[in-house]
């Protein structure tokens, strides 16, 4: 302090006006301060006006933007359409990198999700993460059906009200006495055959499909199902063959019965191996043993010369019997 008393004049003035400029500024400082502090307590921000004054709005801001716990983690809940929504966003949500890598396959695949209950198929989701999303899935009308339509929806209901409108007007023609009872046409017996009665019986040997529907439980697919297998046959020798066709109907069988069979015949000398082979009976392997008889032995003459064959047990000659000449 003394030494600021031997300092010149002049000096002493310049430390004097920084002291009080100094003091000038701190005080402004203060002053300010306390100001904005009085108009941020005194004066509420215009979010918290909108809230009083409209307290359903702010509701529903605090409604699209929620925190919740998930694992421990932290995430945030807002409203998302699955369809159009990013990594980042689905990455907030909560979901694991392998159910964004799905959703961004689906979406690329052309997939869309048009209802929440389609994200709810989202592999790997859980019904606790389902449960915790599904109020913020929010799909976009470019994505829903086009059945949900205001236009769509009114053609339906112009429909079901003509529809009832019909309905009304032929319940009134009814009660009216202009009205006369439908009386049923003729049957059409092509389309829908009259079935035989238990007892009768259809004869394989020489039935065609329209014959053949008459049967109860055969209509068109089984007809010509039947009348193709007798083709490859060469014709029917007994009923128990039909059993031969793939899940045929056995409750059917009884009606049917084989009358003067003719079978067309294979000659085992002069047909081909692949020729052989067309047949239901002959295998390639069974072919192939004829064939070879042929070339090391000569001409067959009967049926018995193979049954020392693998291929050619008694039974299978006894079935073959029927369809082949020497």
């Amino acid at each position: 302090m003394r030494n600021f008393f031997y300092m010149q004049k002049s000096d002493r003035k310049v430390i004097l006006f920084l002291i009080s400029l100094a003091l000038i500024a701190l005080c402004a400082i203060y002053f300010v301060g306390n100001q904005n502090q009085y108009t941020a307590l005194s004066q509420p921000d215009s979010t918290c006006i909108a809230s009083l004054q409209n307290p359903i709005n702010a509701n529903e801001t605090q409604h699209s933007v929620h925190y919740a716990l998930q694992d421990g983690k932290r995430i945030t809940l807002f409203p998302f359409d699955p369809n159009t929504a990013d990594s980042n966003a689905l990455s907030k949500l909560g979901l694991a990198p392998y159910q964004i890598r799905s959703i961004y396959k689906y979406r690329a695949k052309g997939g869309i999700y048009r209802t929440p209950q389609d994200f709810a198929k989202l592999y790997g989701l859980t019904r606790k993460q389902y449960r915790t999303l599904e109020p913020y899935i929010e799909i976009g009308d470019d994505y829903l059906p086009a059945f949900t339509m205001a236009t769509i929806q009114a053609y339906e209901q112009n429909k079901r009200a003509e529809k009832q409108r019909i309905h009304e007007a032929y319940e009134a023609y009814k009660a009216s006495d202009t009205y006369t009872p439908y009386k049923k046409t003729d049957r059409d017996t092509v389309r829908y055959p009259i079935k035989i009665k238990v007892g009768e019986h259809i004869n394989l040997a020489t039935a065609d499909t329209a014959l053949l529907k008459k049967v109860p439980g055969i209509g068109s697919g089984w007809a010509r199902a039947i009348v193709n297998y007798g083709k490859r046959l060469g014709g029917y020798v007994a009923v128990g063959q039909l059993k031969e066709i793939e899940e045929f109907p056995v409750e059917a069988l009884p009606f049917f019965e084989v009358r003067g069979e003719h079978t067309q015949k294979l000659n085992l000398n002069t047909l081909s191996l692949s020729q052989l082979r067309r047949h239901p009976y002959i295998n390639f392997h069974m072919a192939q043993q004829i064939v070879a008889y042929r070339r090391t032995r000569g001409k067959l003459t009967s049926l018995s010369q193979l049954r020392l064959l693998k291929d050619f047990p008694p039974e299978v000659i006894q079935r073959l019997q029927p369809y082949v000449t020497f």
